[in-house]
């Protein structure tokens, strides 16, 4: 088995932001798939959304998930809705562990308050939605989890400590 490690979880769970510490504290590569998917298209997630739909963009990150499978030491940041397919999910399991990273609708609609680039909720950036799309997910999300880590009111460092250490006794 492959070492990477896979993050998972609603969109403002954290993903990038510990991908970044694992990064610096493991010497980790990282991989953001939502911005490799745009480099590879030449436009943003929402433009992909707009002019070739949503299951066109959830294609583009099942081959992004097999052609990772031949790489190692990653730390890759998955998309929201990555977990949603079972393809994805085993593609992930075959090269590393997949970590979910749990917060509350209130912490996800604090730190995507801002942001524009998340065409699933652009138009609903409010807790009771986020809750009930979060309420959808959730079982494949956990299905899909080697180990869970909940990201609200904590740091970085403190996030990636938990994770390292869970998957060094889920590896055991």
């Amino acid at each position: 088995m492959k070492d990477n490690i896979f993050l998972i979880g609603f969109m403002g769970a954290g993903k990038s932001t510990v991908a970044e510490c694992l990064h610096k504290c493991c010497g980790r590569e990282i991989l953001e798939m939502d911005q490799v998917i745009e480099g590879r298209e030449g436009m943003e997630i929402s433009r992909i959304f707009e002019i070739h739909g949503e299951e066109y963009f959830r294609r583009l990150e099942t081959e992004l998930l097999l052609e990772l499978q031949e790489r190692e030491n990653l730390v890759v940041s998955c998309g929201g809705g990555a977990p949603l397919r079972s393809c994805n999910v085993e593609a992930m399991k075959k090269s590393g562990q997949v970590v979910f990273l749990t917060a509350l609708p209130q912490t996800v609609l604090e730190r995507v308050r801002d942001s524009h680039d998340r065409p699933v909720i652009e138009q609903n950036k409010n807790v009771d939605f986020i809750a009930g799309l979060m309420e959808k997910r959730r079982e494949k999300y956990e299905a899909a989890a080697d180990v869970t880590v909940a990201t609200d009111a904590r740091t970085p460092e403190d996030i990636c400590g938990e994770i390292l250490e869970k998957i060094k006794k889920f590896q055991n």
